[in-house]
Protein backbone atom coordinates (compact mmCIF):
# COMPACT_ATOMS: atom_id res chain seq x y z
CA UNK A 1 0.00 0.00 0.00
CA UNK A 2 1.12 3.94 -0.51
CA UNK A 3 0.82 4.38 3.06
CA UNK A 4 2.94 1.56 3.92
CA UNK A 5 5.21 2.68 1.55
CA UNK A 6 5.44 6.01 2.88
CA UNK A 7 6.84 4.30 5.99
CA UNK A 8 9.39 2.52 5.50
CA UNK A 9 12.55 4.97 6.24
CA UNK A 10 15.46 4.34 4.30
CA UNK A 11 17.99 3.23 7.36
CA UNK A 12 18.47 -0.20 9.22
CA UNK A 13 17.89 -0.01 12.98
CA UNK A 14 18.95 -2.26 15.81
CA UNK A 15 18.65 -2.08 19.77
CA UNK A 16 21.63 -0.73 21.84
CA UNK A 17 21.45 -1.66 25.59
CA UNK A 18 23.74 -0.12 28.45
CA UNK A 19 23.70 0.98 32.27
CA UNK A 20 23.58 4.39 33.60
CA UNK A 21 23.41 4.63 37.26
CA UNK A 22 21.94 1.15 37.76
CA UNK A 23 19.54 1.62 35.46
CA UNK A 24 19.17 -0.25 32.33
CA UNK A 25 18.30 2.03 29.13
CA UNK A 26 17.32 0.86 25.86
CA UNK A 27 17.70 2.62 22.71
CA UNK A 28 17.54 2.29 19.06
CA UNK A 29 21.06 3.30 16.76
CA UNK A 30 19.77 3.67 12.96
CA UNK A 31 22.16 3.45 10.22
CA UNK A 32 22.42 3.95 6.58
CA UNK A 33 21.84 0.74 4.49
CA UNK A 34 25.26 1.27 2.50
CA UNK A 35 28.58 -0.41 3.95
CA UNK A 36 30.05 1.50 6.83
CA UNK A 37 31.65 2.64 8.78
CA UNK A 38 29.51 5.87 9.16
CA UNK A 39 29.74 9.08 11.43
CA UNK A 40 27.26 9.35 14.11
CA UNK A 41 24.68 11.99 15.33
CA UNK A 42 23.79 11.51 19.08
CA UNK A 43 20.20 12.90 19.43
CA UNK A 44 19.48 14.22 22.89
CA UNK A 45 15.57 14.89 23.39
CA UNK A 46 13.65 18.22 24.50
CA UNK A 47 11.47 17.53 27.58
CA UNK A 48 8.74 15.27 28.18
CA UNK A 49 8.79 11.60 28.32
CA UNK A 50 10.43 10.87 24.77
CA UNK A 51 11.20 7.46 23.44
CA UNK A 52 13.87 6.93 21.56
CA UNK A 53 12.14 7.90 17.69
CA UNK A 54 10.32 10.73 20.10
CA UNK A 55 6.80 9.07 18.89
CA UNK A 56 8.06 8.58 15.20
CA UNK A 57 9.43 12.45 15.04
CA UNK A 58 12.60 11.48 14.59
CA UNK A 59 12.40 8.92 11.63
CA UNK A 60 12.29 11.13 8.76
CA UNK A 61 15.26 12.93 10.47
CA UNK A 62 17.50 10.24 11.05
CA UNK A 63 16.61 8.65 7.13
CA UNK A 64 17.77 12.65 5.91
CA UNK A 65 21.07 11.69 8.35
CA UNK A 66 21.37 8.40 6.85
CA UNK A 67 21.54 9.66 3.23
CA UNK A 68 24.50 12.02 4.56
CA UNK A 69 26.59 8.87 5.63
CA UNK A 70 25.65 9.39 9.58
CA UNK A 71 24.09 6.99 11.95
CA UNK A 72 21.78 8.69 14.73
CA UNK A 73 22.01 7.19 18.23
CA UNK A 74 18.57 7.76 20.71
CA UNK A 75 17.18 6.31 23.46
CA UNK A 76 14.02 5.72 25.57
CA UNK A 77 14.81 8.12 28.47
CA UNK A 78 14.92 6.73 31.60
CA UNK A 79 11.64 5.60 33.15
CA UNK A 80 10.11 5.67 29.44
CA UNK A 81 9.69 2.35 27.21
CA UNK A 82 11.98 -0.11 27.46
CA UNK A 83 14.11 2.02 29.81
CA UNK A 84 14.32 1.86 33.85
CA UNK A 85 14.56 5.05 36.04
CA UNK A 86 12.81 8.25 36.02
CA UNK A 87 14.04 10.81 33.65
CA UNK A 88 12.47 13.58 36.06
CA UNK A 89 15.08 13.01 38.80
CA UNK A 90 17.70 14.05 36.18
CA UNK A 91 19.45 17.24 36.09
CA UNK A 92 21.18 18.63 33.23
CA UNK A 93 24.47 17.54 34.11
CA UNK A 94 23.15 14.10 34.52
CA UNK A 95 21.65 14.35 31.15
CA UNK A 96 24.70 14.67 29.77
CA UNK A 97 26.46 11.78 31.33
CA UNK A 98 23.94 9.67 30.50
CA UNK A 99 24.55 10.30 26.58
CA UNK A 100 28.26 10.08 26.94
CA UNK A 101 27.89 6.97 28.43
CA UNK A 102 25.48 6.00 25.24
CA UNK A 103 28.09 7.46 23.10
CA UNK A 104 30.59 4.85 24.93
CA UNK A 105 28.36 2.09 23.96
CA UNK A 106 28.68 2.43 20.45
CA UNK A 107 31.85 3.83 20.47
CA UNK A 108 34.65 0.68 19.05
CA UNK A 109 31.80 -0.61 16.76
CA UNK A 110 33.33 -1.43 13.18
CA UNK A 111 29.92 0.48 11.71
CA UNK A 112 30.75 3.58 13.79
CA UNK A 113 33.43 6.22 12.66
CA UNK A 114 34.64 7.42 16.03
CA UNK A 115 36.21 10.55 13.66
CA UNK A 116 32.58 11.77 12.93
CA UNK A 117 30.75 12.17 16.05
CA UNK A 118 28.33 14.96 16.60
CA UNK A 119 25.11 15.96 18.32
CA UNK A 120 21.72 16.80 17.37
CA UNK A 121 19.24 18.15 20.01
CA UNK A 122 16.05 19.97 20.57
CA UNK A 123 14.51 22.62 22.97
CA UNK A 124 15.69 21.80 26.76
CA UNK A 125 18.75 19.90 24.68
CA UNK A 126 20.18 23.47 24.74
CA UNK A 127 21.38 22.82 28.49
CA UNK A 128 22.80 19.45 27.48
CA UNK A 129 24.50 19.63 24.22
CA UNK A 130 27.40 22.26 24.98
CA UNK A 131 28.38 19.82 28.37
CA UNK A 132 28.33 17.34 26.28
CA UNK A 133 30.77 18.71 23.84
CA UNK A 134 33.09 20.30 26.61
CA UNK A 135 33.17 16.80 28.74
CA UNK A 136 33.90 14.43 25.53
CA UNK A 137 37.39 15.49 23.31
CA UNK A 138 36.16 14.92 19.47
CA UNK A 139 32.40 16.14 19.32
CA UNK A 140 32.83 17.26 15.27
CA UNK A 141 29.69 19.26 15.28
CA UNK A 142 26.31 20.35 16.78
CA UNK A 143 23.01 21.07 15.39
CA UNK A 144 20.68 22.87 18.03
CA UNK A 145 17.16 22.39 16.93
CA UNK A 146 14.80 25.62 18.50
CA UNK A 147 16.91 25.61 21.89
CA UNK A 148 16.65 27.44 25.27
CA UNK A 149 18.97 29.54 26.74
CA UNK A 150 18.24 30.44 30.44
CA UNK A 151 15.74 28.36 32.23
CA UNK A 152 13.38 31.07 34.30
CA UNK A 153 13.87 33.22 31.21
CA UNK A 154 12.37 30.40 28.98
CA UNK A 155 9.33 29.52 31.00
CA UNK A 156 8.13 33.69 31.48
CA UNK A 157 8.39 33.95 27.40
CA UNK A 158 6.29 30.81 27.24
CA UNK A 159 3.57 32.04 29.49
CA UNK A 160 3.33 35.42 27.55
CA UNK A 161 3.46 33.69 24.11
CA UNK A 162 1.11 31.27 24.85
CA UNK A 163 -1.60 33.67 26.97
CA UNK A 164 -1.15 36.23 23.80
CA UNK A 165 -1.93 33.49 21.64
CA UNK A 166 -5.00 32.95 22.92
CA UNK A 167 -6.24 36.31 22.94
CA UNK A 168 -5.41 37.01 26.57
CA UNK A 169 -5.83 40.27 27.77
CA UNK A 170 -2.09 42.07 28.83
CA UNK A 171 -3.59 42.37 32.10
CA UNK A 172 -4.18 38.37 31.96
CA UNK A 173 -0.63 38.24 31.20
CA UNK A 174 0.70 40.23 33.32
CA UNK A 175 -0.67 38.33 36.10
CA UNK A 176 0.55 34.97 34.87
CA UNK A 177 3.88 36.28 34.41
CA UNK A 178 3.68 37.57 38.02
CA UNK A 179 2.85 34.02 39.27
CA UNK A 180 5.32 32.53 37.56
CA UNK A 181 7.41 34.52 39.23
CA UNK A 182 6.42 33.64 42.47
CA UNK A 183 7.09 30.35 41.73
CA UNK A 184 10.41 30.53 40.55
CA UNK A 185 11.18 32.79 43.50
CA UNK A 186 9.82 29.37 45.68
CA UNK A 187 12.78 27.19 43.57
CA UNK A 188 15.09 29.59 44.46
CA UNK A 189 14.50 29.30 47.98
CA UNK A 190 14.06 25.73 48.32
CA UNK A 191 10.69 25.52 48.84
CA UNK A 192 9.09 22.51 49.54
CA UNK A 193 6.29 20.87 47.26
CA UNK A 194 3.60 22.04 49.69
CA UNK A 195 4.27 25.23 49.22
CA UNK A 196 3.89 25.25 45.81
CA UNK A 197 0.46 23.98 46.23
CA UNK A 198 -0.19 26.67 49.16
CA UNK A 199 1.00 29.27 46.25
CA UNK A 200 -1.04 27.52 43.57
CA UNK A 201 -4.27 27.74 46.38
CA UNK A 202 -3.97 31.11 47.12
CA UNK A 203 -3.32 32.64 43.60
CA UNK A 204 -6.39 30.35 42.17
CA UNK A 205 -8.49 32.55 39.49
CA UNK A 206 -5.89 35.47 39.51
CA UNK A 207 -2.79 34.25 37.72
CA UNK A 208 -4.32 34.10 34.37
CA UNK A 209 -3.25 30.17 33.68
CA UNK A 210 -5.57 27.32 32.85
CA UNK A 211 -2.95 24.41 33.40
CA UNK A 212 -3.06 21.98 36.99
CA UNK A 213 -0.46 22.47 39.30
CA UNK A 214 2.32 20.46 38.48
CA UNK A 215 3.09 17.11 40.20
CA UNK A 216 5.58 16.28 42.87
CA UNK A 217 7.52 14.68 40.77
CA UNK A 218 7.59 17.67 38.02
CA UNK A 219 8.34 19.59 41.28
CA UNK A 220 11.31 17.99 41.77
CA UNK A 221 13.03 18.33 38.69
CA UNK A 222 12.09 21.75 38.44
CA UNK A 223 14.18 22.44 41.52
CA UNK A 224 17.10 20.78 40.17
CA UNK A 225 16.94 22.48 36.81
CA UNK A 226 15.57 25.68 37.70
CA UNK A 227 19.00 27.78 37.45
CA UNK A 228 19.80 26.04 33.96
CA UNK A 229 21.25 28.85 31.78
CA UNK A 230 23.55 28.29 28.64
CA UNK A 231 25.72 30.75 28.64
CA UNK A 232 29.11 29.54 30.28
CA UNK A 233 29.05 26.11 28.54
CA UNK A 234 28.14 28.07 25.05
CA UNK A 235 31.41 30.15 25.69
CA UNK A 236 33.55 27.05 26.91
CA UNK A 237 32.59 25.03 23.99
CA UNK A 238 35.55 23.52 21.60
CA UNK A 239 36.00 24.83 18.03
CA UNK A 240 33.03 22.98 16.66
CA UNK A 241 30.92 24.07 14.18
CA UNK A 242 27.02 24.78 14.73
CA UNK A 243 23.97 24.68 13.00
CA UNK A 244 21.42 26.54 14.96
CA UNK A 245 17.67 25.95 13.34
CA UNK A 246 14.87 28.30 14.99
CA UNK A 247 11.49 28.13 13.97
CA UNK A 248 9.98 31.19 13.13
CA UNK A 249 6.60 30.81 14.80
CA UNK A 250 8.27 29.41 18.14
CA UNK A 251 5.93 29.65 21.52
CA UNK A 252 7.99 27.97 24.24
CA UNK A 253 11.55 29.34 23.41
CA UNK A 254 12.26 32.76 22.68
CA UNK A 255 14.51 32.41 19.23
CA UNK A 256 15.58 36.16 19.23
CA UNK A 257 16.92 35.87 22.63
CA UNK A 258 19.26 32.04 21.47
CA UNK A 259 20.54 33.48 17.92
CA UNK A 260 21.54 36.73 20.18
CA UNK A 261 23.47 34.76 22.49
CA UNK A 262 24.69 31.83 20.08
CA UNK A 263 26.06 34.47 17.87
CA UNK A 264 28.09 36.19 20.71
CA UNK A 265 29.51 33.14 22.08
CA UNK A 266 30.40 30.80 18.99
CA UNK A 267 30.87 33.96 16.48
CA UNK A 268 31.97 32.51 12.67
CA UNK A 269 31.52 28.78 13.69
CA UNK A 270 27.86 28.85 13.55
CA UNK A 271 25.33 28.53 11.19
CA UNK A 272 21.57 29.92 11.04
CA UNK A 273 18.73 28.19 9.31
CA UNK A 274 15.29 29.87 10.27
CA UNK A 275 11.72 28.49 9.56
CA UNK A 276 9.02 31.18 9.06
CA UNK A 277 6.27 28.19 8.83
CA UNK A 278 7.06 26.24 11.80
CA UNK A 279 6.75 25.74 15.18
CA UNK A 280 8.79 25.51 18.21
CA UNK A 281 8.70 21.39 17.22
CA UNK A 282 9.33 22.52 13.29
CA UNK A 283 6.41 21.24 12.96
CA UNK A 284 4.83 23.32 10.62
CA UNK A 285 2.28 25.96 11.98
CA UNK A 286 -0.53 24.97 9.59
CA UNK A 287 -0.61 21.61 10.46
CA UNK A 288 -0.70 22.54 14.41
CA UNK A 289 -0.15 20.04 16.61
CA UNK A 290 -2.80 17.19 17.31
CA UNK A 291 -5.39 17.52 15.19
CA UNK A 292 -6.80 16.22 12.14
CA UNK A 293 -4.57 17.47 9.54
CA UNK A 294 -1.68 17.29 11.29
CA UNK A 295 -2.70 13.40 11.66
CA UNK A 296 -3.32 13.23 8.31
CA UNK A 297 -0.44 14.39 7.43
CA UNK A 298 1.82 12.62 9.65
CA UNK A 299 0.12 9.39 8.32
CA UNK A 300 -0.11 9.81 4.34
CA UNK A 301 3.30 12.26 4.31
CA UNK A 302 4.81 12.09 7.38
CA UNK A 303 8.46 13.70 5.93
CA UNK A 304 6.34 16.89 5.22
CA UNK A 305 5.11 17.44 8.53
CA UNK A 306 8.17 19.72 9.09
CA UNK A 307 8.71 23.52 8.35
CA UNK A 308 10.05 24.09 4.48
CA UNK A 309 13.87 23.05 4.20
CA UNK A 310 14.15 21.12 7.46
CA UNK A 311 15.26 18.23 6.61
CA UNK A 312 17.39 19.38 3.93
CA UNK A 313 19.12 21.71 5.38
CA UNK A 314 20.30 19.44 8.14
CA UNK A 315 21.85 16.58 5.56
CA UNK A 316 22.99 19.30 3.57
CA UNK A 317 25.15 20.57 6.63
CA UNK A 318 26.73 16.73 7.31
CA UNK A 319 27.41 16.40 3.61
CA UNK A 320 29.32 19.54 4.12
CA UNK A 321 31.56 18.33 6.98
CA UNK A 322 32.18 15.04 5.16
CA UNK A 323 33.59 16.98 1.91
CA UNK A 324 35.73 19.32 4.61
CA UNK A 325 36.89 15.71 6.38
CA UNK A 326 37.72 14.11 2.78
Amino acid sequence: MWIDRQHRFDFNTSEVAFTHNGHKIVGTLATPRRPGPHGLVVFIHGDGPSNADSGGYYLPIWESFARAGYASLSWDKPGVGRSDGDWQSYSMSDRADLALTALDAVVGRPDIDSNRIGLWGVSQAGWVLPKIANRRPGIKFIIAVSTAINWSDQGRFNHRAELAHEGATEAEIAAAVAHEDAISSLLERNATYDEYLALVRDTAGTSGRRDPPMSEQRWRFAAINHRSDARADLAALPDVPVLLQIAGQDRNVDVAETEAVYRELLGERLQVRRYPDALHSMVRADLGLGGLRFWGTAILRPRAIYGDGFLADGEAFLEALQLLAE
